[in-house]
């Protein structure tokens, strides 16, 4: 271990930062360690607190310190992250300080996974990650690039390391924004190792984006033995992004999505985003056919105003009508508006309907082929019809027992 600056300053503490801590360190030569506790929780949790706070110093072999922790109802994760992310300042260690996973947080995730909402966090704001999960997001992104100020992102990746292994998701795809570069194979490292299921890679512009991230990935796989997929989700957010998408999406076999960034899109070419979203439109197709080119889901960019609902639902119609598949949200408010537009019809329910029934009956009379009326039926769309099925009976738009009652 080696000794660098001898005080330190770790997290937030202030009346906006409910469920955080701040911490201040400083290294002593003797007297052994002096903690200093401020917590309106401390009668109840005052000894347990102290006690982890002593129990990272011994592991990182800290002897002699004063530490002074402001709590504001901080879980036990983030009180740890926070002490390491202090502690790494003052000295120079690769021992990390890890709670087990919590057993809600070991599943895993599928790449045809429907993804119609995804909600961004911030990533060193771990008050807004406690209860996500309960609204039901597809997926939570734990933001470290665009939502974390450039002097909080070191200290966001003890966080969001933290939160992957203690922090319930209630089901929701585990995502991780990285930063852009350099920045972003470093914030690997936090992520790759605690089952995140989606790395999302920011700002991409070319194949070799992807590259970089993927061999970054391999690499820590490799030394953590780690045989799990983890997928990517590049966000387009340039115009030379867009005229390069379907080299982009087609760059990886762990590609499952791509998503479209409106806001730094719009502001590289220089005009106004705008509800309709008709200075985008090119944009928006373009990038729509080469998703489906490359056989990715296409997932559209956020609806920033948060509280014009209609409007949402507008945009909405307008996304899944172009051939989107799924929309970021910035707030829990968004999802139930965009799985409800994003939701299969009646009539999109009734047609695949028909083509299933169809494919169980040609397969109950040893036919290989499928006939739908007059047309011919392949494979891959039946598997398509399927999946529409499947997630009209996860939306509560269709019985599971459809079968039955269509008279089959």
């Amino acid at each position: 271990m080696k000794r660098g600056e001898q005080s330190s300053v770790s997290g937030n503490c202030d009346s906006k930062n409910r469920g955080d801590c701040l911490i201040s360190m400083e290294l002593k030569s003797s007297g052994g360690i002096c903690l200093e506790l401020e917590s309106k929780v401390k009668v109840f949790y005052g000894k347990s607190i102290e006690k982890l706070v002593r129990s990272i110093l011994a592991f990182f072999s800290i002897e002699n310190a004063r530490v002074v922790l402001k709590d504001n109802g901080a879980l036990p994760y983030v009180i740890a992250a926070r002490m390491e992310a202090a502690i790494k300042q003052i000295v120079t260690s690769k021992k990390e300080f890890l709670f087990d996973f919590i057993p809600d947080n070991l599943y895993t995730s599928k790449k045809d996974k429907f993804r119609f909402s995804r909600l961004y966090l911030p990533g060193n704001n771990p008050y807004m990650m406690l209860n996500a999960g309960l609204h039901q997001p597809n997926g939570i992104i734990l933001d470290l690039e665009d939502a974390v100020a450039i002097s909080k992102k070191k200290e966001a990746r003890y966080i969001v390391r933290n939160a992957l292994r203690s922090q319930s998701f209630y089901g929701a795809e585990r995502m991780v924004r990285i930063n852009q570069g350099d920045l972003g194979i470093q914030d690997l490292t936090f992520i790759v190792p605690h089952n995140v299921h989606v790395i999302l890679i920011p700002k991409c512009e070319s194949k070799s984006d992807i590259c970089r991230v993927e061999q970054g990935i391999d690499i820590i796989k490799k030394e953590e033995n780690i045989f799990r997929d983890i997928f990517l989700m590049p966000i387009i957010e340039s115009a030379l992004g867009i005229e390069n998408a379907y080299e982009i999406a087609s760059s990886s076999q762990n590609i499952v999505a791509m998503a479209i960034g409106l806001e730094d899109y719009t502001a590289d070419l220089g005009v106004q985003r705008t509800n309709s979203a008709e200075e985008s439109l090119y944009a928006r197709m373009r990038f729509v056919n080469a998703c489906h080119a490359a056989k990715v889901q296409a997932i559209d960019s956020v609806f920033s105003d948060v509280g014009d609902v209609e409007a949402l639902a507008e945009n909405v119609k307008r996304s899944k009508a172009l051939g989107f598949q799924g929309m970021g949200c910035i707030h829990p408010r968004q999802i139930a508006v965009i799985h409800k537009g994003f939701m299969p019809n009646s009539e999109e329910i009734e047609k695949a309907k028909k083509i299933v029934n169809a494919f169980y009956e040609a397969e109950r009379e040893g036919l290989a082929v499928v006939s739908v009326g007059t047309k011919m039926v392949d494979p891959p769309v039946v598997k398509r019809q399927i999946k529409v099925l499947e997630l009209a009976i996860n939306l509560g738009a269709l019985s599971k027992d459809w079968r039955n009652d269509y008279g089959c």
